[in-house]
């Protein structure tokens, strides 16, 4: 009997614990007629289905705009249906904050069903560049969850630093900097409310990410942009929905820490492994991943930095 009871507790446990990493859409109000959508701060899995980052939702009385489609063709249609039970309103721009996956590797599903997709024009040869890689990273790890996905573009591409657009009567501005995470980085102010969502730009809880087509040097610009506007909410690419200040905390504050850090290394010689080891690593330690993504943020920082 004791054994069986064990094997129920077990079972049961198991089961909560994968129900909290399944993927259950669901968009929260963050002001009047703007939502979030935040997403798993975890790696990708298949329970996660790759939605391991934060949509946006903006309801106007013209239709809807979505801010970046998931990382595949079902969550997509998961996103749909959650921005369904928020509003009557059709999804009619669906904007692309960056060429992460799951930034844009849902577009296909929002397309076939009449919807805008835009994103700056800086993100277009990373998109094509680097989508059939995303594609096939995804694969083996999502399994049937990744089917009907197909790489689709945006169908319209912006190519100033600011962009204005309204859609019934309520400003959408994008702005534009350089890109940091990826080079078509991007963030969109809703300067009635006050809300930014950030995309990328902006990582909380959890450490911020760097890949081969990432630049610190135009993140901190793209940040110092988000300060400028001193919104009154951010929704960051990742983590919970917050302030200006936590912002400045988990993002702004360590990309402008490494520079500082690796540029004076560069500049004095200091071998690569040292300044890594060097590298002050405590205002950090609350960041979800940090000891294992921190060493390699700083690594890529100093070899930007040296060709710089």
């Amino acid at each position: 009997m004791n054994f069986i009871r064990q094997l129920a507790i077990a079972t049961l446990v198991c089961t909560l614990a994968w129900n909290a990493h399944a993927l259950d859409v669901k968009f929260q109000a963050v002001a009047p007629d703007v939502y979030a959508f935040v997403g798993d701060t975890e790696g990708r899995t298949y329970e996660n289905e790759a939605l391991n980052a934060n949509i946006g939702l903006v309801v106007t009385p013209a239709g809807a705009v979505l801010i970046d489609s998931g990382a595949t063709f079902q969550s997509a249609r998961q996103i749909a249906a959650a921005a369904q039970k928020v509003t009557a309103q059709p999804i009619r721009w669906v904007i692309n904050t960056g060429g992460q996956d799951h930034r844009w590797m849902g577009n296909g599903y929002f397309r076939a069903h009449g919807a805008e997709i835009i994103a700056h024009a800086q993100a277009e040869a990373d998109m094509k560049a680097r989508g059939p890689e995303q594609l096939a990273a995804n694969t083996p790890v999502l399994k049937e969850k990744i089917e009907g996905t197909e790489i689709t573009l945006p169908t319209r591409w912006l190519k100033d630093a600011d962009t204005a657009l309204n859609l019934g009567g309520v400003s959408v501005q994008v702005l534009y900097r350089g890109g940091g995470h990826t080079p078509g980085d991007s963030m969109v102010w809703l300067p009635q409310t006050g809300v930014v969502f950030a995309g990328d730009v902006v990582y909380v809880d959890r450490i911020l990410g760097l890949h081969p087509v990432s630049k610190t040097r135009t993140w901190v610009k793209s940040f110092e942009a988000l300060e400028s506007l001193a919104p009154k909410v951010v929704v960051p690419g990742h983590g919970r929905v917050t302030t200006l200040a936590q912002a400045q905390k988990d993002t702004g504050s360590l990309l402008k820490a490494l520079r500082a850090h690796m540029g004076k290394a560069v500049e004095a010689g200091t071998d690569i492994s040292a300044a890594v080891r060097s590298f002050d690593a405590a205002p950090y330690r609350h960041l979800k991943h940090v000891e294992v993504w921190l060493p390699q943020l700083a690594n890529r920082t100093y070899l930007e930095m040296e060709q710089e």
